[in-house]
C-alpha cells in the first residue's frame, strides 16, 4: 500500500462536489433524504434512503416527504432547543428499544449540537445517533511534538483494539468530539487529561490554536455499524510543543498506548493507511504548516489545501 496525500484526503472528504460533475452529484444526492426541523428552511443533514425506510419514526413527530426526499421533525413553531432535543431523544429511544441500528449500541450519553443558518442552537442529539441524521459535528485534535537535533518527533496514539470505531488504528495525540455548550479549547483540555494524562496547566499554557480542517466523511466498515452515513465535520486543530520529559500516558480505555514517531515514520504509516481517516488529514495539515509538505515537493498541493477546508452543504458555526 502506498497512498498519496491526496489519496488520504479523498478517503476523508468523500462527498462529491456539485461543480465537479453536476449530473453525478444529483444522482448521488438522490440516495439521501434531507433532514430538516420545522420552522427552519435549511437542510441540516442528509439521511440515507435505506435509513429512512428502516427508522421506526414515532407517529406525529415526523413528516416524511418521498417526493421532495425530506425528513422533517415536527416541532412546535415556538419550541425551545431543549424541547426539540427531547423529540430527537424520544425518536432514538424507540430505535434503541428495537435495536434498529448498530451505531446506537455505542450510546455515549453525550449531546452534539445542531445549528441553524443563523448559528442559533436548534437542538441537540445523542452523539452515537448524530451520524444517522448526517448533521454537522465538531471536534478537537492536538498534535504533541518534540523538536531536537534530528528534527520533529510526534507523539502518536494507538486506538484501543476494543473500540467500536476504528479499533487498533493510529490516531493523533489527542482527539475528541465537542459536546453541546462546550468551547473547543475546554474540550481540548478535557480530552488531553482523559486520553493522554497531560497536565492541565501544561495544556492551558502551551497548546496553540492553529486553525481547523473541514471535510465530509462517509462512514465505511472501519467506523463500526452502518456504512454510508454522512459525517460533515469541523476539527479545531492545536499544536503543543513539549520537551522530551513530557510523555503522554493512557488514562482511559480508548487509547492502547503512545509512541514517539519521526516525521519519516509518520509518513510511512500514512502511506500504509494506518491512521484513522480524519487523523490523516490533521497530520497533512500539520505537515503543511511546518513546511514539510510544500508547493515544491507536492504536486497536488493546491487541491489538498482546498479539500481539507471544505465549505459545507449544511449550516455551520
Amino acid at each position: 500500500m502506498n497512498k498519496s496525500y491526496l489519496d488520504l484526503v479523498n478517503e476523508c472528504d468523500r462527498f462529491p462536489y456539485y461543480y465537479d460533475d453536476p449530473v453525478y452529484y444529483k444522482q448521488y444526492v438522490a440516495n439521501y433524504h434531507r433532514f430538516k426541523i420545522s420552522g427552519c428552511n435549511a437542510r441540516l443533514g442528509y439521511i440515507p434512503n435505506d435509513v429512512v425506510k428502516k427508522f421506526p419514526w414515532p407517529k406525529g413527530l415526523w413528516e416524511i416527504d418521498e417526493d421532495k426526499r425530506t425528513v422533517t421533525l415536527l416541532a412546535a413553531h415556538d419550541a425551545t432547543a431543549e424541547q426539540r432535543t427531547d423529540l430527537l431523544a424520544r425518536t432514538l429511544a424507540d430505535a434503541v428499544k428495537e435495536d434498529t441500528f448498530q451505531v446506537l449500541r455505542g450510546w455515549r450519553n453525550e449531546l452534539y449540537p445542531i445549528y441553524g443558518p443563523d448559528k442559533k442552537l436548534l437542538a441537540s442529539v445523542e452523539r452515537s445517533g448524530s451520524n444517522l441524521f448526517g448533521i454537522m459535528t465538531y471536534g478537537v485534535h492536538l498534535t504533541v511534538y518534540v523538536k531536537g537535533e534530528d528534527g520533529i518527533r510526534m507523539w502518536v496514539a494507538r486506538r484501543s483494539r476494543t473500540k467500536q470505531t476504528y479499533p487498533g488504528m493510529l490516531d493523533n495525540t489527542v482527539g475528541g468530539g465537542i459536546s453541546t455548550g462546550e468551547q473547543p479549547f475546554e474540550s481540548l483540555v478535557r480530552e488531553a487529561i482523559e486520553e493522554a494524562s497531560l497536565p492541565e496547566d501544561l495544556v492551558r499554557a502551551n497548546a496553540k490554536s492553529v486553525g481547523c480542517v473541514t471535510y465530509t466523511y462517509i462512514r465505511d466498515a472501519r467506523a463500526g455499524g452502518e456504512t454510508g452515513l454522512l459525517q460533515p465535520e469541523c476539527e479545531y486543530v492545536y499544536d503543543l510543543e513539549v520537551d522530551p520529559s513530557v510523555v503522554p500516558k493512557p488514562c482511559d480505555t480508548e487509547v492502547e498506548g503512545f509512541q514517539l514517531y519521526t516525521v519519516d515514520e509518520v509518513k510511512t504509516a500514512l502511506a500504509n493507511g494506518e491512521f484513522k481517516p480524519n487523523c490523516s488529514v490533521v497530520l497533512i495539515d500539520f505537515f503543511i504548516r511546518h513546511n514539510i509538505i510544500t508547493q515544491e515537493n507536492e504536486k497536488d498541493y493546491l487541491e489538498i489545501q482546498a479539500r481539507i477546508h471544505r465549505r459545507h452543504e449544511v449550516p455551520t458555526l
